[in-house]
């Protein structure tokens, strides 16, 4: 990140038929502006979770994302600003503006055709990423691949590898995921059985009450390539958005597998850090992106 750089997040949030959809748009008369939901990140706030407070805040709605659009540079106050954005379907998607629920600083919410929000944003980086919308498919199936979180020293460690639990800033990030994961909603959880990894999708799953299905294929102790790749291709099959959580160069190999499994997959760097995950959209049995975060 650039010194100085201000960082923000936000959405393009959409509702309806996906070959016609309309954009939610919010009016800020601070600025007498129409924009896209967006704002600043807190201090130490994740980039996601950041997104998807910033469209609850100005649009009262529930979202589900879908894949990143190109991130917008600006010049503010004589800063370089960068926002980060996702595509993000409505779950809620309300026809009227009901301030009670949303920031004081937006005073309505117009749902719009795509090309007449083009028409009524203030911005040009605005209209540019709605251009952008119908690049690629508006509804995208996420397999996310988690590599755990830190776990202390494996040479400290005196028992079973496998039992090695998350240390301080594992678990940390461990909350830092659950977060962000509530943006994709998956519901399949598939983690190596060791501790460190089933730790690190636990409070994820304990917030929504989803079981996490653990295999000794995916672990170190227990690595089984055919059926690490047989449970790759089920969770892709199964249409569903899935989590599988596990260990650094393994991870590395189920993402390989992943992408190579779908139309149009390629990947150059498919290594993640600790408590690192990597979003593979896929519509259908074509890959439409990767994308890669940290906690």
């Amino acid at each position: 990140m650039a010194e100085g750089m201000i960082r923000a997040a936000g959405a393009v949030v959409w509702r309806g038929d996906e070959d016609d959809p309309e954009i939610a748009l919010v009016h800020r008369p601070k600025y007498g502006d129409w924009s896209l939901p967006k704002g600043k990140l807190d201090h130490g706030e994740h980039v996601i979770a950041a997104a998807l407070r910033e469209v609850r805040e100005e649009t009262g709605l529930r979202v589900v994302l879908g894949r990143a659009l190109p991130p917008v540079h600006y010049m503010h106050g004589g800063r370089l600003k960068r926002v980060d954005y996702w595509l993000a379907r409505a779950l809620d998607g309300r026809a009227t503006f009901d301030g009670d629920e949303i920031d004081d600083e937006i005073d309505d919410v117009a749902w719009l055709p795509v090309e007449e929000a083009c028409r009524r944003l203030t911005y040009t980086w605005d209209r540019g990423l709605l251009r952008a919308v119908g690049a690629a498919p508006l509804v995208t199936t996420p397999l996310i691949l988690v590599r755990h979180a830190p776990a202390g020293s494996r040479q400290q460690w005196r028992g079973d590898d496998d039992l090695r639990p998350l240390d301080d800033r594992g678990r940390a990030q461990a909350e830092v995921l659950a977060t962000v994961l509530e943006g994709y909603r998956p519901a399949v959880l598939v983690s190596s059985h060791s501790t460190r990894c089933v730790q690190t999708i636990a409070p994820y799953a304990e917030r929504h009450g989803l079981e996490v299905r653990t295999e000794k294929a995916l672990s170190e102790s227990g690595y089984d390539p055919r059926q690490a790749e047989r449970i790759v291709r089920e969770l892709l099959a199964a249409s569903e958005p899935a989590v599988l959580c596990g260990h650094g160069e393994i991870l590395a190999e189920l993402l390989v597998m992943a992408v190579a499994a779908l139309r149009g997959g390629r990947t150059a760097d498919h290594t993640l850090a600790k408590g690192a995950f990597a979003v593979l959209h896929r519509a259908g049995d074509r890959a439409v992106s990767l994308e890669r975060y940290t906690t």
